[in-house]
């Protein structure tokens, strides 16, 4: 069980110490969004290469932008571990996660609340990870949308079902009061955003997100 809390909840302006007071992630998600694809602007390829410059975790880059076909590759070229991308955003995606594995990093496929698990099914043997989003793409804060909980477990049935052992990932309003559910249904990656970060111990908290995704787990 896996924590990557989403540094779109940090104070951008003291991100050296913000990192420090996460350092018991697993990695550091870093939502790239372009004002285009979703209707807010973060960051871009320069801050995500700085940040693989100093950050101490894995980087688990999130790419909600247009266009990744052409833009994506660039992301895995900074050197960070995971480059994530919407189905919904790319022409060629078989094509996009065999460039991102060749460059090195490890590639993922995200949908979007409204897209159905159908529309990654042949994808599933070219990536590492599956991200279900269960919020709409765009900003921290918001609320999990309880009927993505049932694409968390259908995306495991389709894996288990081709002998995948794929990361399944959530993002979006995970909270210690849902985290157990979500990692019944088969997530074993969590995103947590504002969880996180409006913790006094942010660290103490992650490790208490990660103990409740692992209460159910018995095995």
């Amino acid at each position: 069980m896996f924590i990557h809390p989403s540094i779109l909840s940090a104070d951008f302006v003291n991100l050296e110490s913000e990192l420090s007071s996460i350092s018991s992630a697993d990695a550091f998600h870093v939502d790239v969004m372009d004002n285009h694809f979703v209707p807010n602007l973060t960051f871009g390829p320069q801050m995500v290469g700085r940040l693989q410059e100093v950050a101490k975790r894995e980087l688990d880059v999130h790419l909600m932008i247009s266009d990744v076909d052409r833009w994506g590759p660039g992301y895995a070229e900074l050197g960070v571990a995971s480059v994530t991308f919407h189905i919904e955003a790319s022409n060629n995606p078989v094509e996009l996660a065999r460039k991102i594995r060749k460059i090195g990093s490890r590639a993922a496929v995200a949908i979007k609340p409204g897209t159905d698990v159908s529309a990654i099914e042949e994808l599933l043997v070219e990536v590492d990870m599956v991200l279900v989003m269960t919020v709409e793409p765009g900003f921290g804060g918001q609320k999990l949308i309880p009927e993505t909980v049932a694409k968390v477990s259908q995306v495991r049935s389709s894996l288990l079902a081709k002998g995948l052992e794929l990361a399944v990932q959530v993002d979006g309003g995970v909270t210690e009061d849902n985290i157990s559910d979500l990692a019944k249904a088969g997530a074993n990656t969590f995103v947590a955003g504002s969880s996180v970060f409006r913790a006094v111990d942010r660290n103490a908290q992650i490790d208490k997100l990660r103990a409740l995704a692992k209460g159910h787990h018995h095995g």
